[in-house]
């Protein structure tokens, strides 16, 4: 059997290897257009920022043994091809055309199954002086090398045009690198693929270290002279730059499926069956090219990841040898690390649930990620994204310095197993006070859920308050007059929850009480005090003081 690969990065070197401890007397080539095979495209930004010490370590294997050609063909009997183009497919003879581009020298592959590994591409926004040396992507080693290079020699003024996971994490690895980092944004926020409340709270957390976010601009030009730029123009204004890169994202590599004919997705990406084979079933498609299907719409998607990848890939692989196997599709998941804080989300977000008809009970919940009384206990906001009439567990989402992972890794089993928030309630997770709070943040969260679709709580959140008149309520803080004074919020009335019963009376009948208080756990507990008492409008505030996204009075007396 003849099998012809073509793309080496992450799903490609996955499906070859593969195919090869499966059947040993396959004779498999990977054609590969760049120099550099098998390597870790997403420690790219920590390589930059020097977390990574050398480029070799990209390259590597856990025990450092470099995955290169050599590699690939006396340790897994695969002849890999670099600096090699694949030009053109021709289905009907089964055959690739391929170009060596060091030697010039055009050859033909015949095959009788075709991979397509192609990866993506950095989309590059239609502006004035884009193509300037000093403009950079961070898709490959040699994007980072040159950036490295940069920085080298004395440029520190940046600015990152996106603000997507490959533009926030650049931006960390360029503060680590002290420069001074500006993100252009044309959305009204960073990180698309979060809520607004969990995208804001890292925008705050990155404008505490320095970095300078810009929404809701737009970037209309990069102007310099010579080797040279002077800045980067927006509808906005102009910012200072040295070098610019490109953060927009990206979109998959199809060129050569749609000459060979193949059908494309309505996502841009290949369409593909669930054995990862395209319209034409001897051709399948894996990695970042190839279309996947959401795990809780049934729809279409693309989420192009280097761990969905490599699952691809060991999927075409069994199948290619003519074993069974199918990928289910994807949920959207991914984690990366935004200085000291984590962010991380899973499943549908609140905009993809309600435009998937949806009726959508949200909460926010922030709590300490172990213990409270454990030293290396820290802050973790999370956000749950639930079916009303099902109680079903659409999504989640989770940032700050504590641990996130672990929590997003559950609630992407619990989401695939379509579970419902009372089944997360009462999973029996691992407890141990190093490890998570007697009662987990996933579990407390599904509480709260429980207890609003129940109508035990009413729950407003920080967006909905704001668009409140002031007048229509009564803004109650029931945390102790110490916290206060540390840091209020505008407009409310303390009455700590231990003397809200004996003080009830200056709390008006004819607005709508809206509390709070650090995490609304105890502002829960005032709204059940105030209904006892004969209050029929209570609400309590999301996320309370600790995920309000909006000014703060610091230091009131």
């Amino acid at each position: 059997m003849k099998v012809v690969v073509i793309g080496a990065v992450a799903a490609g070197p996955k499906t070859a290897s593969k195919i090869l401890r499966l059947r040993p007397d396959a004779e498999v080539t990977v054609l590969e257009k760049g120099e550099f095979v098998s390597f870790a495209g997403c420690g790219l930004p920590y390589y930059l920022s020097n977390v990574v010490k050398e480029q070799k370590e990209l390259l590597s294997t856990p025990i450092g043994v470099p995955r290169d050609p050599a590699f690939f063909r006396k340790v897994k009997n695969v002849r890999v091809l670099i600096r090699t183009e694949a030009l053109t497919i021709d289905r009907k003879s089964r055959q690739v055309e391929a170009k060596n581009l060091q030697t010039g020298e055009s050859f033909s592959l015949p095959y009788d199954k075709l991979v397509l590994a192609t990866g993506a591409q950095p989309i590059i926004p239609p502006i004035s002086g884009i193509n300037h040396k000093k403009v950079f992507t961070l898709h490959n080693i040699e994007d980072c090398e040159a950036i490295r290079s940069v920085l080298a020699n004395g440029d520190k003024k940046a600015v990152i045009i996106g603000g997507g996971l490959i533009g926030v994490e650049t931006a960390e690895a360029l503060v680590r690198k002290d420069c001074s980092v500006t993100i252009v944004e044309m959305l009204p926020q960073i990180l698309s693929v979060l809520d607004w409340e969990i995208a804001r709270q890292v925008e705050l957390h990155m404008r505490s270290k320095g970095v300078e976010i810009r929404t809701e601009t737009k970037a209309l030009a990069i102007e310099g002279t010579g080797d040279e730029i002077r800045c980067v123009t927006t509808d906005k204004g102009e910012i200072p730059a040295d070098l610019v890169i490109l953060g927009v994202g990206v979109r998959p590599n199809v060129s050569l499926a749609k000459e060979a004919g193949l059908e494309i997705g309505g996502t841009g990406a290949i369409r593909v069956n669930r054995r990862m084979q395209t319209s034409d079933l001897d051709i399948y498609a894996v990695g970042d090219c190839a279309e996947s299907r959401h795990l809780v719409t049934g729809q279409p998607c693309y989420v192009p990841l280097g761990s969905t990848a490599n699952k691809q890939g060991r999927v075409a692989a069994l199948n290619i040898c003519g074993l069974e196997d199918s990928f289910p599709g994807v949920l959207g998941s991914m984690v990366c690390q935004v200085f000291d804080f984590t962010v991380a989300r899973t499943g549908l977000s609140e905009a993809q649930a309600r435009d998937a008809g949806y009726d959508v009970v949200t909460c926010l919940v922030p709590g300490p990620d172990r213990a409270h009384y454990m030293p290396t206990a820290k802050p973790l906001m999370l956000k749950l994204i639930t079916d009303r009439a099902t109680g079903r567990l659409l999504g989640a989402q989770a940032t700050g310095p504590g641990e996130a992972a672990k929590r997003m890794d559950v609630a992407a089993t619990a989401i695939t197993a379509a579970m419902t928030v009372d089944q997360v309630s009462k999973l029996d997770l691992s407890y141990a006070p190093p490890y998570s709070p007697a009662m987990d943040n996933l579990i407390t969260a599904s509480d709260v859920i429980r207890n609003k679709i129940s109508g035990a709580m009413v729950g407003i959140t920080p967006m909905e308050l704001r668009n409140k008149p002031a007048e229509s309520y009564f803004f109650l803080d029931v945390r102790s007059p110490g916290e206060v004074a540390k840091v209020a919020l505008s407009g409310a009335v303390n009455i700590p929850l231990g003397a809200l019963r004996d003080r009830v009376n200056e709390i008006p009948r004819d607005k709508e009480i809206i509390a709070f208080c650090q995490v609304s756990l105890r502002a829960y507990e005032a709204a059940l005090i105030l209904k006892a008492n004969g209050f029929d409008r209570v609400k309590v505030l999301d996320g309370g003081v600790a995920m309000w996204p909006y000014e703060r009075i610091f230091g009131k007396q």
